[in-house]
């Protein structure tokens, strides 16, 4: 059985990049995974995405030696059980603002006695190129578990969320949380208050040997966030650098400045 070697950069502290997918195509997934990504997440929360397509884009970035995560729509166990099914190397969970929430992601992550994860199938095992019962044996310990700090209560509570077992990252989605502090949503933010929260998360999460990760909006913003000790680091995602790309080569196209 494969090794997810993103679950293990993140536990001997290597940064590790990513993108977000939102366009629901095979053929995007598996170009940006010859990228060189070292994961790339399938949006199903906010993007126009239904399971079939899903299980195909985890299937094309396998193809080319990417890790598979996926944001599932809810914290459900039902979610969470047919996302890693499908072929997901990890979840990222969406909007966990306490303990109980944290703890109930990781139970759907994990088969017993760890968790509450339903045995069956054989999709999850093809993915990591393994036999179904040595899936069974391992997959505990290789599935990904990210948790995301996205409103304030969740800074809050984060010492409660980060010190659950099984929690493998957490991520901030800034957007939302800076919504959730009343401000216009926005990738970097300088207001006090939101550097102070994403700080906060940083450092409290490090207390507790747990990842932290956040959205970045250009590969600049990723390297910084670097320095400041994130190590999981998503760079926008495929419509958006697609976006970027097609503007900039349009503008050279017609002399304008970049």
């Amino acid at each position: 059985m494969e090794t997810n070697r993103v679950k293990r950069q993140l536990q001997v502290g290597t940064p590790s990049i990513g993108t977000w997918l939102t366009v629901p195509s095979p053929f995007v997934a598996e170009t940006l995974a010859a990228a060189g990504f070292d994961w790339l997440t399938v949006d199903m929360e906010h993007s126009p995405f239904d399971w079939h397509t899903a299980a195909l884009m985890f299937m094309a970035v396998r193809s080319q030696g990417g890790v598979p995560l996926v944001r599932i729509p809810w914290n459900t166990g039902e979610n969470i059980k047919r996302a890693l099914d499908y072929g997901a190397w990890g979840i990222v969970v969406p909007m966990v603002n306490s303990r109980e929430e944290a703890e109930a992601a990781v139970a759907g992550a994990k088969y017993p006695p760890q968790g509450i994860r339903s045995v069956g199938g054989a999709r999850h095992a093809l993915s990591f190129a393994a036999k179904p019962a040595e899936y069974f044996a391992r997959a505990n310990d290789e599935i990904l578990v990210v948790l995301q700090i996205e409103h304030i209560r969740a800074v809050e509570n984060v010492d409660a969320i980060v010190s659950v077992p099984g929690v493998d990252a957490v991520f901030i989605g800034p957007n939302d949380l800076a919504a959730s502090m009343g401000l216009p949503p926005g990738y970097e933010r300088d207001e006090p208050q939101v550097v102070q929260a994403i700080r906060h998360v940083r450092e409290r999460a490090a207390a507790h040997g747990v990842a932290a990760g956040i959205h970045c909006s250009d590969g600049a913003a990723v390297a910084r966030r670097v320095e400041e000790g994130f190590r999981l680091l998503a760079l926008g995602s495929d419509g958006r650098l697609l976006t970027q790309a097609a503007v900039e080569q349009l503008r050279r196209a017609r002399r304008e400045p970049v």
